[in-house]
């Protein structure tokens, strides 16, 4: 099972009982705002994008990360790797990306798990570029993103609704750990 630990954090594989808190997230408009899927409070729903993302890691040896705090043993919500199928033109390139609950937000434990995950990703998997993509006006988002080192690489557009989209990137040779 692969697990990372950063100071703050256990980076882990889900676990059954991580449904009812990632529900509560997925619900919250607020942490939804910026993702095209929107806020559901289906737990169905969030049952099987957990499902989705565990095959994810059987298939690519790589997935998003339930993020649990060391402190509580609370569930934060997600952080990890995948493929963004839905926008095209950024294949083959694995995804970074992560979503909080509120109430983990402006403590740096976003920026925390997704450097780890860049870790990860570029040192134990051994590949040898990430992206990640977000919303023009997600600042939020785009302060994480530029503390990975990441830079610009191009403006696009969501296929489906049209929203403005930055990609950006990093590759092994630009990565400082």
């Amino acid at each position: 099972m692969t697990e990372i630990r950063t100071p703050r954090l256990l980076l882990r594989r889900w676990r059954d009982d991580d449904l009812a808190p990632m529900t509560d997230i997925n619900a919250d408009p607020q942490v939804m705002r910026w993702s095209e899927e929107g806020p559901s409070h289906d737990p169905d729903a969030t049952a099987e994008a957990i499902e989705r993302w565990e095959e994810e890691w059987d298939d690519e040896g790589f997935g998003l990360f339930a993020v649990e705090l060391l402190a509580s043993g609370e569930l934060a919500g997600f952080t990890g790797l995948s493929i963004p199928e839905f926008l095209p033109e950024a294949l083959p390139d694995p995804a970074i990306s992560w979503r909080l609950g509120t109430q983990f937000w402006g403590q740096g434990y976003a920026s925390e798990a997704a450097q780890a995950t860049l870790e990860f990703a570029l040192q134990d998997r051994g590949l040898d570029r990430v992206i990640s993509i977000d919303r023009p006006g997600n600042h939020a988002s785009a302060n994480v993103i530029r503390k990975l080192g990441m830079t610009l690489e191009r403006e696009t557009a969501h296929p489906v609704s049209g929203h403005p989209l930055h990609v950006y990137a990093i590759d092994l040779t630009e990565y400082q750990a």
